[in-house]
């Protein structure tokens, strides 16, 4: 990837492409409000590095019992490694870069 200069946060994962799942409780304002807050912060940390998928945990029951989801919301980071899980509604911007391993 090529560096135009931009002020990256990027912690030694520059260029590294993030898998992650994004385990909510149907149309909730937690919900909604975790939604809007990842992508947010995804669109603005890790653009074009990405893949988050959304799964309605009432609509799929057994991926959150392979998964272990213990609390809703739950953003799980598959890759890259280590694999990290984030519990809440990811408003606290610092505490999800750190999470995430961005920063």
């Amino acid at each position: 990837m090529e560096d135009n200069g931009s002020l990256n946060p990027d912690n030694g994962t520059a260029g590294e492409h993030f898998n992650l799942r994004l385990f909510i409780a149907g149309s909730s304002p937690v919900s909604a409000r975790a939604i809007k807050n990842i992508r947010d912060i995804c669109e603005e940390f890790l653009k074009n590095r990405y893949t988050l998928e959304i799964i309605d945990a009432h609509q799929q029951p057994l991926l959150v019992r392979d998964e272990n989801v213990t609390a809703i919301p739950m953003l799980i980071k598959k890759t890259p490694s280590p694999k990290k899980r984030l519990i809440g509604d990811f408003s606290n911007l610092e505490k999800v870069l750190i999470g995430l391993g961005i920063r």
